[in-house]
């Protein structure tokens, strides 16, 4: 075993290794861009160095300099994790010449894998089934454009060199071929370097399905069964599962055979994982070969009882795997989630900011390598309170992961999880992910990956469905921080917000909103709520209509109260004006509105278009003075790895554009200013 490696990554995977390689007695070395200088994998590290600038191009995946500091500090090995360097073949043959151990597979694996096209025709030449389509050579669109009417439409265009749904768009019909390639292409060029692209006829009622491989230096190929990961938003996804509740024992094994071949066939070394895809009619293909450990490996090791991480450092020091196919075995059931800053009413799209409140489950196990044996709710993170979101990084926050005996008792401890969990200071889809885990279609396994498009009215409800419960909820939470206000200083005049009337009870207004997502005004809710005080009990009146309220003994953020003749209890954080009310019909996100507060309205509706996201000017395609038609696409806006394209909300003429090609974009900027036609 090593006693000391290098860790060529950051957040929840660096935490990952960190926490193995603790049990290991193996010491760790952590690498930072300027922004990370305190990030919490500097911190749990032994020791840490920083490598350069924000963007991951100055400090994550400059391969020579992370190489000069493994050598400088005495490593012996790098763990990639996953992302940035992770599935680099030039990165893995540096780190070998360099006299180092790449903690992963051989760089002729990498190679052989890393390009779509190339991989289907080794896996076909190994018997592995694989999805019709074009992988070859020629790139020319008009040659593209009659493959794809050979290949037929619905079909994907994907990045040759790709992974995590960039450079990948749907196509419905030949009208719409050139236009979704070009897009593929630029995404493509701008994450990986590569704007080749290969053709894939689109498998109906699709379901995605990954086996876990590994291999070691000794010929030994195993699996450790499969993950369902069907659930998914911009091709990337939202919730795993294992096993898959699409599976019977017959097509399993089936699977489970290719997958390992697959390995075999360019004996690959480490972990691994052939990804699948099955259509309704139960046949399966192989999709790609992802060279490295999957974000969403926790799960597998929750029913497998095995620590992931630790096999790979084990068959990378050159020892055989530590169990053989008919030795590793599984139990119950494991549900994995990606908590995310993200909107998910407004496409998904990524969301920055400062993490003001970070709650976790009570018993949740922080080891890397927790399983059913030891804490049945493990949460994987890299962030803390206080931490930053930036629009450098991937915005995922943290991974919820629990194991059940079966898959209902699955289901419910993670609605359960996720309804202890709170987080403010930054958009998330925590509502949202407790919306998927206790649907019917989800709790009944109807989960491929049309199941968000499929069930988007409920996953995701208007701004103005929010229940009684939860605005009473949060108005108890405010009159209870006014009295404690009133108590820490009682001689202040603007604590005194108890709502005395001269002979009349005391009154007390309050005005919530239920943010949209689209922007204030734009399908806000907007509730007022009155209580008359009375001697034990509150009078609050909401669209009309009265209820009797007391409040019971409140511990922290969880409150009892009575609401006519029923009592629940609810969990309510705040943060400023934000407001997080979880009552028993779900989590619902409310701001208090502050009668003092004054903004100026636009002259017009619509007469300024802001960026909902920081990011990267990638194409701008209109000037000052053009006349623009409402949903005309007006400008590509890279954040996060990901391209979204910026349409006008309304028709008129451009008076202003903020800002030009490839400059930086600050949230809530103004990229575009309106006059009428």
């Amino acid at each position: 075993m090593f006693s000391k490696i290098l860790i060529a990554n950051r957040g929840e995977i660096a935490c990952r290794v960190i926490r193995t390689c603790r049990s290991l007695a193996v010491r760790t070395v952590a690498v930072h861009s300027d922004i990370d200088a305190h990030a919490l994998h500097v911190e749990m590290a032994d020791e840490a160095y920083a490598i350069g600038g924000p963007r991951p191009a100055d400090s994550y995946l400059r391969g020579d300099k992370i190489i000069e500091v493994a050598k400088a500090c005495g490593a012996e090995a790098i763990h990639p994790g996953y992302g940035f360097l992770s599935e680099n073949e030039t990165f893995a043959r540096a780190v070998e010449k360099a006299g180092l151990v790449f903690i992963g597979p051989t760089p002729e694996a990498i190679e052989k894998m890393g390009l779509k096209d190339r991989a289907k025709a080794i896996m076909e030449k190994a018997g592995v089934p694989v999805v019709p389509g074009y992988h070859g050579e020629k790139q020319e669109d008009a040659f593209l454009a009659e493959q794809a009417k050979k290949v037929g439409f619905p079909l994907l265009v994907k990045a040759v060199a790709g992974g995590g749904g960039k450079g990948m768009r749907l196509v419905t019909k030949a009208s719409e071929f050139a236009e979704q390639l070009a897009a593929a292409r630029r995404e493509a060029k701008n994450a990986f370097g590569d704007d080749r692209v290969l053709l894939e006829r689109f498998v109906q009622g699709p379901h995605h399905i990954e086996f876990q491989v590994f291999g070691d230096t000794h010929g030994h190929y195993v699996h450790l069964f499969e993950r369902e990961c069907s659930i998914q938003r911009r091709h990337q996804k939202v919730l795993e599962e294992t096993p898959s509740p699409y599976l019977d024992d017959e097509m399993r094994e089936k699977m489970g055979e290719a997958a390992v071949a697959a390995a075999r066939a360019i004996q690959y070394r480490g972990a691994g994982t052939i990804e699948f895809i099955a259509g309704e009619d139960r046949q399966f293909f192989f999709m790609e070969m992802n060279t490295r450990l999957q974000v969403e490996h926790p799960i597998t090791e929750m029913i497998t009882g095995e620590d992931l991480v630790e096999w790979q450092l084990r068959v990378a020091a050159g020892e055989p795997l530590p169990l053989k196919q008919s030795e590793i075995l599984s139990g119950g059931h494991a549900i994995e989630v990606r908590l995310c800053a993200e909107s998910p009413a407004n496409q998904f799209l990524p969301e920055t900011g400062t993490i003001g409140v970070f709650r976790v489950p009570h018993d949740t196990a922080e080891e890397g390598h927790e399983h059913h044996g030891h804490a049945d709710v493990r949460l994987d993170t890299g962030v803390r309170q206080g931490d930053e979101v930036s629009v450098f990084y991937d915005p995922m926050i943290a991974k919820l992961v629990v194991w059940g005996d079966d898959r209902n008792e699955a289901a419910r401890r993670m609605a359960g999880a996720l309804s202890e969990t709170q987080i403010l200071g930054v958009k998330t889809n925590l509502a949202f992910l407790e919306r998927v885990v206790r649907h019917p279609a989800f709790l009944a396994g109807e989960t491929d990956t049309g199941f968000i498009e499929r069930h988007r009215a409920d996953l995701l409800p208007s701004a103005s469905e929010v229940p009684l419960e939860a605005l009473v909820a949060a108005a108890a939470r405010v009159f209870l921080d006014e009295q404690q206000a009133r108590a820490d200083a009682p001689s202040s005049p603007w604590n005194d917000t108890g709502g005395w009337r001269l002979n009349l009870p005391a009154l007390r207004k309050m005005e919530f909103r239920s943010p949209s997502p689209l922007g204030e005004g734009r399908g806000e809710g907007q509730f007022i709520i009155e209580a008359v005080m009375h001697p034990g009990h509150a009078e609050v009146t909401v669209a009309g209509k009265s209820h009797r309220v007391v409040l019971g003994p409140s511990d922290h953020d969880r409150l009892q109260i009575g609401l006519d003749d029923e009592t629940y209890f609810a969990q309510v954080v705040r943060l400023g004006d934000k407001l997080t009310a979880v009552v028993p019909a779900g989590r619902h996100e409310l701001e208090l509105v502050d009668p003092f507060h004054y903004e100026p309205a636009d002259a017009l509706p619509d007469a300024r278009l802001t960026a909902l996201m920081p990011g990267r000017v990638v194409k701008l395609m209109a000037k000052a003075g053009d006349t623009v038609k409402k949903g005309q696409s007006l400008l590509i806006l890279e954040a996060m790895k990901m391209e979204h394209t910026i349409t006008s909300p309304r028709d008129g003429v451009i008076e202003r554009v903020a800002f030009q090609e490839n400059q930086l974009v600050p949230a809530d900027a103004v990229l575009f200013a309106f006059r009428e036609a």
